[in-house]
């Protein structure tokens, strides 16, 4: 089953915190990464910083990823499970190949160890990319995984986005991939603005990362469409994510149906702005 959740209905803390299962006592990772240490969830942050990003954007969305690992209800659903850790790395990404670490990979289990992973954040400048790669992002996250010295009960890839894939191979492929290996997708498709003629934007970006984009098991969408929300959707994911609220099952296909919006839709966008 996947998941679409709403900014307004935000979960109460307690109510998440007293909802957390206790992780399996064996990773199903567990022997692809031997000798090294276990942590609760292998956590990688995505961020969008293509050009349809204007710089506001992007501060909010770099201020609201600090603030929600420093928040009362992130270290709440840490702490509920006795010796949870969540290690996590946080990139930028924009065109196929334009993926820039701001957070090499870490492990955040109290207070201290996130106080620090959010003054790093906050700490480098802001940057703009250019086109929308998705499918990039993603293929840059796998290998992410790959070099991680930590081994989790689960392995979530976190990304926003506020167009289509118009960059790099088809998302599809990309996300295909990462299902494989029992990777979960999450999605938090960016929609404040009207979608525009002159650029690649698409009116349904929710059901596009739905359809194209996200997959595994419990896999979800928060949707933002109020700049005033922003900070509140990303720690509310980041909550959903750390606590593991849905559980263990069999891959989940990101489209069992045909897609409500074309996966290719960016593609064919920029293709005819470049006839025009």
């Amino acid at each position: 089953m996947r998941w679409c959740v709403s900014v307004g209905a935000v979960l109460v803390a307690g109510t998440i915190v007293g909802g957390i299962a206790a992780p399996s006592p064996k990773s199903r990772f567990a022997d692809t990464k031997p000798k090294v240490s276990s942590v609760n969830v292998e956590l990688v942050i995505a961020v969008d910083v293509s050009y349809s990003m204007d710089m506001d954007e992007l501060a909010i969305q770099r201020e609201g990823y600090a603030q929600a690992i420093v928040s009362k209800h992130f270290l709440q659903a840490l702490s509920a499970v006795p010796g949870s850790k969540v290690a996590v790395t946080y990139f930028e990404w924009s065109m196929s190949g334009d993926d820039k670490i701001i957070i090499p990979w870490r492990v955040i289990d109290g207070p201290e160890s996130a106080d620090a992973v959010a003054a790093e954040i906050m700490k480098t400048p802001v940057r703009r990319g250019s086109s929308t790669s998705i499918s990039g992002a993603i293929n840059f996250a796998l290998q992410l995984f790959e070099e991680n010295p930590y081994r989790g009960l689960r392995r979530v890839i976190d990304i926003s986005g506020d167009g289509p894939n118009n960059d790099g191979a088809p998302v599809t492929g990309a996300r295909d991939a990462a299902l494989e290996k029992g990777i979960i997708i999450n999605g938090l498709p960016i929609m404040m603005k009207e979608p525009s003629l002159s650029t690649t934007d698409i009116e349904n970006l929710d059901l596009y990362y739905e359809d194209c984009v996200i997959g595994g098991p419990g896999a979800f969408i928060m949707t933002i469409k109020d700049r005033e929300k922003f900070q509140e959707a990303i720690r509310t994911k980041l909550v959903r994510e750390v606590a593991g609220l849905t559980p263990e099952s069999g891959i989940v296909p990101a489209a069992e149906k045909e897609p409500r919006v074309p996966c290719l839709i960016g593609e064919n966008k920029s293709q005819e702005r470049g006839r025009r």
